[in-house]
C-alpha cells in the first residue's frame, strides 16, 4: 500500500528539476552575450544636390533642307550624271536634257539682238546729222523730231531683244540640271528618253541634307505646364536658351555618341493630340542618322539645386503610396512615407518626406522591421551587385517588411 507507482515517481523528479533550474536561473545574472546582435544594413545620408532634371521624348528624324530637283526646260533627256544614295554637292551636274531647241531659240534671239544694234546705230547717225540742219533751217523740226523718236524707238528695241537673248540663255541653262544644295540625292525619278517640262516642272529627284539632321519631338502640355509652374515658384530653374543637353537613343537601342542642342519650343499646342512641338539638331557626319528614324531622346529642361535623391531600391511602396526605413539617432528603425514621381535613372527624386542629414537604408531591408535596433553602415554602388545575387531569397521578407510598414 506505500509502493509508488512509477509515474508518479518521474512526475514528481520532473517538477523538482524544474523547481531547481527556475531558482537556479534567477540566481544568475542575465548574459548579455547571448541576445543577438542588431542587424547590419547598408544607408545613405540625404544630402542635396545639383541635378539636371531629364525628359525623355519619342521623336522622328528629319533632314534640315530638302530640295525637289524639278526641270526648269522642256525636252528629252539625254544623261543622268549621278549614283542613287550618293553624297552630291551644290551645283553638281545632275541631268542634262537635250539643248538643241533651246540653243537654236537663243541663237535666233542674238541674232534680233543684233538686228537690233544695227538700226540703233543707224537711227543715231541720223539723228546726229539732222542736229546741225535743223538750227540752220536746212531740214524742218517735224524731220527731225521724228529721228529723234526713232532713235528712241530703236534703243527701245535693242533692250528688247536683250531681255530675250537673256531669257533664252536662261532657259539653254536649265538644260543642265544641277543640285541646288548640298546632301544625299535619292533615287531618280526619271529615265534617260524621258520627256520633261512639257507644261510642268517634272520633278527628278530629291536631295537631303542631313548634317546636321532634325529631330522633332513631341511633349505633353501638361508636363510643359508643371515644368513651367515649378520654374515660377523657384523649385525648378531653367537650363537656358541654347544650353539645353540633348542626347539620342536609335531604333536598335544604341546611345548615338554626340550630343545636340535645342533649337525651339513650339508655342502652340496641338489640338489632335494635345502636344508641343520641339526640335533639336545633332551633327550627322557619318550619315548614320537617316530622315524617318524613330528616336528617343533626353533633355536637360531645367536644373534642381536642391534636389534630395535615394536609389530606387531603397523606396517601398504598396496601396498607401511610396516609405522608406530611416535610421533615427538611437540606431532604431522608423518608416517615412515620402513623395518620390520621377525617376532620374538609378535614382527616385524625392519631394516630400526626407531632409538634410537624414538617414535611409538601402541595403539589409529583409532583415529589419520597425522599431528593430539596427548597425547602420555606408552605402556604395559597389555593394548592389553582390546584394543583387541574394535578391530572390530577401523578396518574400521585403514584402512582409512592407505590409508592416503600413
Amino acid at each position: 500500500m506505500n509502493s509508488v507507482s512509477p509515474i508518479s515517481r518521474l512526475t514528481r523528479i520532473t517538477l523538482a528539476v524544474a523547481v531547481l533550474s527556475a531558482v537556479a536561473a534567477c540566481g544568475k545574472k542575465p548574459d548579455a552575450h547571448g541576445a543577438p546582435p542588431p542587424a547590419g544594413v547598408s544607408i545613405i545620408t540625404i544630402a542635396p544636390e545639383r541635378l539636371a532634371l531629364t525628359t525623355e521624348l519619342p521623336g522622328r528624324l528629319e533632314a534640315t533642307r530638302v530640295a525637289e530637283v524639278r526641270a526648269r526646260a522642256a525636252g528629252i533627256v539625254l544623261k543622268r550624271s549621278f549614283r542613287e544614295g550618293s553624297d552630291v554637292k551644290a551645283g553638281e551636274v545632275l541631268f542634262r536634257i537635250d539643248p538643241a531647241p533651246l540653243q537654236a531659240t537663243y541663237d535666233s534671239a542674238q541674232a534680233a539682238l543684233a538686228k537690233a544694234e544695227a538700226n540703233l546705230t543707224q537711227v543715231t547717225l541720223k539723228a546726229q546729222r539732222y542736229k546741225p540742219l535743223v538750227e540752220a533751217n536746212a531740214v524742218s523740226k517735224q524731220d527731225y523730231d521724228d529721228v529723234v523718236a526713232a532713235q528712241k524707238q530703236a534703243a527701245a528695241d535693242v533692250a528688247s531683244a536683250k531681255a530675250a537673248r537673256q531669257t533664252a540663255s536662261l532657259n539653254l541653262g536649265y538644260a543642265t540640271v544641277t543640285s541646288p544644295i548640298a546632301g544625299r540625292i535619292g533615287k531618280a525619278l526619271v529615265t534617260e528618253g524621258a520627256l520633261v517640262g512639257q507644261g510642268e516642272a517634272t520633278q527628278l529627284a530629291t536631295v537631303q541634307q542631313i548634317n546636321p539632321i532634325y529631330v522633332n519631338l513631341t511633349q505633353s502640355s501638361t508636363e510643359v505646364l508643371k515644368l513651367q509652374q515649378a520654374m515660377k515658384s523657384g523649385q525648378l530653374q531653367s537650363a537656358g536658351q541654347g544650353q539645353v543637353k540633348v542626347t539620342l537613343t536609335t531604333e536598335d537601342g544604341q546611345p548615338y555618341p554626340q550630343a545636340g542642342k535645342l533649337l525651339f519650343s513650339d508655342l502652340t499646342v496641338d489640338a489632335n493630340t494635345g502636344a508641343v512641338t520641339l526640335r533639336a539638331e545633332f551633327p550627322n557626319p557619318d550619315h548614320t542618322l537617316l530622315p524617318g528614324m524613330y528616336v528617343r531622346a533626353k533633355l536637360e529642361q531645367a536644373i534642381n539645386e536642391q534636389a534630395i535623391t535615394v536609389p530606387q531600391q531603397a523606396v517601398l511602396r504598396d496601396l498607401n503610396g511610396a516609405s522608406v526605413f530611416v535610421v533615427g539617432a538611437d540606431n532604431k528603425v522608423a518608416v517615412r512615407p515620402v513623395t518620390a514621381d520621377t525617376a532620374q535613372g538609378d535614382k527616385w527624386i524625392v519631394t516630400d518626406g526626407l531632409k538634410n542629414g537624414d538617414k535611409v537604408i538601402v541595403e539589409g531591408l529583409q532583415k529589419i522591421k520597425p522599431g528593430a535596433d539596427v548597425k547602420p553602415i555606408p552605402w556604395s554602388k559597389t555593394d548592389a551587385a553582390p546584394a543583387a545575387s541574394g535578391s530572390a531569397k530577401s523578396d518574400a521578407p521585403q514584402a512582409d517588411s512592407t505590409s508592416k510598414a503600413k
